[in-house]
């Protein structure tokens, strides 16, 4: 019976390491092939004579001498000049996370804290505005944006994404909060702390996991955002999203899509170094905020 039981536990090992595997590859696959194609010409990649022209490469040897070439990356970065746009999102990236981080965590360490009713109808009221489209939230800055003249420019956005923001960032660190037990607090202003004190000296570095995951989240938010970016920034102050977008052109323009696959490859390659450089992390913090107590 024991070596049945153990012949059992090795059929389900093997078969969940064979379905992870398989998701794996299902996932993996769209960015490996389009890490492939951007470095062959349009006519290779999207060839609807013979899909194993992407591979072989037949129309870049053609028009380059090689089977692979780096005009895409060229043109994206250096002739329509994506460096600008990479420029404006590390800029709106960076000081979107600063201020949710700092507002999110002092505000969900004081609603943590805080004994008063009031505290759980502010955490609702932050729900019902994070649950909100981001649309509709944006419609309602358009108009002061205009009338005060400051409308396209990378402050504005900022301001957006850190009100739309703040409610997310708030949540998650209030409940990291919660997991970490007040007597850190009153040991600590025992000992002769203040409440800030306390909180800077003795929580936040417990709490550093959470900080940290909350503020991947906050990035991935700011990083990817299409709608509210489009509507407020003007073409010189693009942030990436809405450049690869222009890239891709209309039905009225024109466009060039091996701009917008190497400009694809380049905005997400950071995405992946940055999960694994964090990923100790954010597992940590992702598991203590999921326990309680």
């Amino acid at each position: 019976m024991q070596h049945k039981g153990k012949g059992g536990k090795s059929i389900l090992r093997v078969l969940a390491m064979s379905l992870v595997a398989l998701w794996l590859v299902i996932a993996a696959f769209p960015f490996l092939w389009t890490i492939w194609g951007s470095f062959k010409v349009e006519a290779d990649f999207f060839s609807k004579a013979d899909w194993a022209n992407a591979i072989y490469g037949i129309y870049t040897i053609r028009e380059t001498g090689g089977p692979f070439t780096g005009n895409g990356y060229f043109g994206a970065w250096i002739q329509e000049e994506f460096w600008r746009n990479s420029l404006n999102t590390l800029i709106v990236v960076s000081f979107t996370v600063v201020i949710s981080l700092t507002f999110g965590t002092l505000g969900g360490y004081a609603l943590a804290r805080s004994g008063f009713r009031y505290a759980f109808w502010i955490l609702m009221a932050a729900l019902v505005f994070r649950a909100m489209p981001h649309i509709t939230l944006v419609s309602g800055y358009m108009l002061p944006f205009f009338e005060w003249n400051i409308w396209g420019i990378l402050p504005t956005t900022i301001i957006v994404l850190v009100a739309i923001n703040q409610p997310f960032t708030l949540w998650m660190l209030h409940s990291f909060f919660l997991n970490i037990p007040k007597d850190l607090d009153e040991s600590a202003m025992v000992d002769g702390c203040t409440r800030f004190e306390a909180f800077r000296h003795v929580i936040v570095p417990v709490m550093w996991p959470g900080v940290i995951t909350t503020g991947l989240f906050s990035f991935l938010l700011a990083y990817n955002d299409f709608a509210i970016t489009t509507m407020l920034l003007s073409e010189e102050n693009e942030t990436i999203i809405p450049a690869i977008a222009g890239f891709l052109g209309t039905t009225q323009v024109e466009g060039n899509v091996m701009f917008a696959v190497a400009a694809v490859v380049s905005a997400t390659a950071p995405l992946f170094v940055l999960v694994l450089f964090f990923q100790r992390q954010i597992v940590s913090g992702l598991t203590a905020g999921a326990v309680k107590g």
